[in-house]
């Protein structure tokens, strides 16, 4: 079995040396080289192109973003943003995403080794994720490994009792996605017309990210993009993004549909989670919901579409072939869950037309 080489490029001694020794544990990667700048990388990649570059933003002679854009030019390749946890530093990887980079890992300015250390395993799991990305749809030992966290479900987070759903007309269209959804989302949300059903967002991102994610799409779309608030009414023609780090969970207030932001445990090794954004809404939401799940590694959301599909929604998949990495889409299918499979350029249209007959079609391949 072929390794995944990576290239570590990183002005940090420490990060450079720390994250090639936890990746390098990994039986299925291989670091081929860790060097200070991107000048020293195109020199190490005349001698062999890696799978995935683990890239840092601020560099001495060319910084990150610049380096990023020649990749994407001259070879795409799956690049993972090493950025820390700041609001510069949040606003300088998101426009590493929007050029092309796939994933975000976080780090500290401070006490950076131990934080590594301690975030190994997701470390590694981000990289391999990286490494299954289709790059024709992103456009634009002294420690021991952390042992994985067990991977909860929804039921960590949501009551065990379902709530009572009141008649209403209202419809509110849930959307999951994890690696490669920040380009697909633009694409998705710009696309939409100002008036839209309320719409409610999990994409997985670190604190400090989402909300200057849903700063840059609100300045990209008709319909307002922002930061999800405890409490915030799910309106025609906003779009509530989960934060960073915390869940979010849809619920009824009345005849109206209101958001609650709570802490709680990973679920699915993520917070915020799609599945608990999806099994509240088919609990609140019921026949009135459309679940849609995008592009991203994993299972997280998977059987949140189904109980949604179950209780009556409108369900949609992205397919294959407009995925970055067909994980989530993959598990979701696999469950019968989706009503639906369509490409990354129909899912606006889905969102827009009426879905009274859709369950009559059966789920169908686009493409």
């Amino acid at each position: 079995m072929k390794k995944i080489d990576v290239l570590v490029v990183d002005d940090s001694a420490v990060v450079r040396n720390v994250v090639s020794e936890l990746l390098g544990r990994d039986p299925a990667i291989r670091v081929t080289a860790a060097v200070a700048d991107p000048i020293f990388a195109i020199q190490r990649m005349k001698l062999g192109w890696p799978d995935v570059i683990v890239l840092d933003i601020e560099m001495p002679r060319m910084d990150g973003i610049t380096f990023l854009r020649k990749i994407m030019t001259e070879r795409p390749t799956p690049v993972v943003i090493c950025s820390t946890l700041t609001e510069k530093g949040a606003e300088t990887s998101l426009q590493a995403m929007a050029a092309g980079a796939v994933e975000i890992i976080t780090k500290p300015r401070v006490d950076i080794k131990n934080f590594l250390y301690d975030s190994a395993a997701e470390l590694i799991r981000t990289v391999k994720a990286a490494a299954q990305a289709n790059m024709k749809n992103v456009m634009p030992a002294a420690f021991d490994l952390p042992a994985t966290p067990p991977k909860l479900t929804a039921d960590a987070v949501l009551p065990a009792v379902a709530e009572q759903t009141m008649a209403t007309t209202d419809r509110v269209v849930a959307i999951g996605t994890s690696t490669g959804g920040t380009q697909g989302l633009e694409l998705v949300l710009a696309s939409l017309p100002r008036i839209t059903p309320g719409i409610v967002i999990v994409q997985h991102m670190p604190e400090k990210f989402t909300l200057m994610f849903a700063e840059r799409l609100n300045g990209l779309c008709q319909v307002e993009v922002r930061e999800a608030k405890n409490n915030d009414r799910v309106l025609p023609g906003l779009a509530l993004i989960a934060p960073g780090g915390r869940h979010m969970v849809l619920k009824r207030s009345g005849a109206q549909y209101r958001v609650e932001i709570v802490d709680g445990p990973l679920v699915n090794r993520h917070r915020p989670s799609v599945d608990v954004l999806f099994r509240s809404a088919a609990r609140s939401a019921g026949k009135n919901a459309t679940g849609i799940i995008m592009t991203g590694m994993g299972d997280d959301g998977a059987r949140g579409l189904k109980e949604m599909h179950d209780a009556g929604a409108y369900t949609i998949a992205q397919d294959e072939a407009t995925c970055v990495v067909y994980g989530m889409p993959k598990e979701a299918i696999g469950l019968g869950a989706a009503d639906e499979i369509l490409p990354l350029q129909e899912l606006a249209q889905a969102i827009i037309r009426p879905s009274e007959n859709a369950r009559c079609r059966g789920a169908r391949h686009a493409g």
